[in-house]
């Protein structure tokens, strides 16, 4: 299942992912994590040092790797060099598990307790003026799109903030999209705005309250939004500790939040996944940033990428 964490800036997404995370981990179930946000928190947040985290090698400086090893012998692609962050995978083309042994996972992953973890690369000053966050982002899209997950295996995404998240097409590789939310009028503005961007694409959109310290910040939250909160995590002196630099095992988070927690999974792991719609919307976007800047970019019509008769399906990659 795949799941992505987004909201405002500051309202504790990658908190609140890399909890989810952790406690996903310490349920003995299978986790590729993805920090896809610009501030690149999610390996510290998860337990690594800061030493640790800026040595963390990233998907956005690999890849012409990850372009070339997906690739594979699709006759569709000429080259490595005429995929676009968009490319939808076709016969021939390489498909990966999560949690397989392949070059892009070999040097772009890396174990960090009981998690496998990637990220995308900060956005540093080599980048002023000359590109955007989402050359980076595009990296994680690509190997979204050819990535096999089963309903046993989770792949969790920290997504940049806010309605930059719509800046591909992105935000609809997932079956759950978490959107944490203060009790402010500024966050639930942001979830809003979100869910009116991403209504016609059909994103399973669900809210989740964060830095809750009272019943009026519950209340305020029911009442804005609804049946769209899926519940809320309270102030957390387990997460402060954390921020301190110390980690506690995610079984001495406090029982509210563990109950939030638990209430999240299940709803993921409830969530079915329809395998044509995700392959239709992934060409749908693809053709939209190939009309938009692709076929220029590559001097040709990018359009002839698509596989009409490939469907993305675990049973291709069985065994």
């Amino acid at each position: 299942m795949k799941i992505a964490f987004v909201g405002k800036g500051g309202s504790g997404k990658t908190t609140l992912s890399s909890l989810f995370v952790s406690y996903l981990a310490g349920a003995g179930k299978p986790v590729l994590a993805i920090d896809a946000d610009i501030n690149q928190h999610l390996a510290v947040a998860l337990g690594a040092t800061e030493e640790q985290a800026l040595a963390w090698p990233t998907l956005g400086e690999h890849m012409p790797l990850i372009k070339d090893y997906l690739r594979g012998d699709n006759p569709r692609i000429a080259s490595a060099d005429a995929m676009i962050k968009t490319t939808p995978p076709g016969r021939g083309s390489r498909l990966v598990r999560p949690f397989e042994d392949n070059p892009v996972f070999d040097t772009c992953f890396r174990p960090l307790g009981d998690v496998r973890l990637g990220v995308t690369g900060k956005f540093d000053e080599d980048d002023l003026g000359v590109a955007c966050y989402h050359s980076k982002v595009g990296a994680a899209e690509l190997l979204l799109n050819h990535l096999v997950d089963s309903t046993d295996e989770y792949v969790v995404m920290d997504m940049t903030a806010g309605a930059d998240a719509f800046a591909s097409g992105l935000f609809t590789r997932f079956d759950v999209t978490f959107l944490v939310c203060e009790p402010t009028l500024r966050s639930v503005g942001v979830y809003r705005q979100y869910a009116d961007h991403a209504r016609d694409f059909g994103v399973h959109l669900v809210a989740v309250g964060n830095k809750v310290t009272d019943s009026d910040d519950v209340d305020f939250l029911t009442t804005q939004l609804g049946s769209a909160l899926l519940g809320w995590m309270t102030t957390s002196g387990h997460v402060r500790a954390a921020e301190r630099g110390t980690t506690r095992p995610i079984g001495e988070l406090e029982p509210r939040n563990l109950a939030t927690l638990a209430a999240m999974q299940e709803l993921v792991d409830t969530t079915p996944r329809d395998w044509a719609r995700y392959q239709r919307q992934g060409v749908e976007f693809h053709l939209r940033n190939a009309r938009a800047w692709g076929n220029g970019r590559a001097g040709a019509d990018l359009a002839e990428q698509v596989d009409p008769e490939f469907v993305l399906d675990p049973a291709l990659v069985a065994g």
